[in-house]
């Protein structure tokens, strides 16, 4: 069976970095990811990203470094976060129950999605390198 990616976009504006709140499924619903979603057969990465983003939250972007290391989801499935630039559009949670700023220091106070807790060391350092 071919194994699924699921890309998520690392957003940071301003020393700050969007997360979305999940509004389903029941056992993830109220908890906070970086949004995106998955690649379509004979799609690239990014732009599944840019696409998922445009979809989700009404913005284009431009889709930069990885962010981290491939999290296994399933045995099928693989999550991948890139590091994204807003290019345009305004921000609307189309598939999220909320969207909201956070800088480094509250990224540990937040309720994660499990795979994307892993990538907390990684989106602090992001977040340090746009503050300096």
């Amino acid at each position: 069976m071919p194994n699924l990616i699921v890309v998520a976009g690392a957003l940071i504006e301003a020393g700050s970095l969007l997360v979305a709140q999940r509004s389903r499924p029941p056992e993830l619903a109220g908890l906070w990811e970086l949004p995106g979603g998955k690649v379509s057969p004979g799609e690239s990465d990014g732009s599944a990203l840019a696409r998922e983003l445009h979809e989700e939250l009404g913005v284009f972007v431009t889709v930069g470094d990885r962010l981290g290391g491939d999290i296994p989801l399933s045995i099928t499935t693989t999550l991948r976060a890139y590091v994204v630039t807003r290019t345009g559009g305004e921000l609307t949670p189309h598939d999220h129950r909320a969207l909201r700023w956070v800088r480094a220091d509250e990224l540990d106070d937040l309720p994660w999605v499990p795979a994307d807790r892993t990538w907390l060391p990684d989106l602090a350092r992001a977040l340090g390198a746009v503050e300096r």
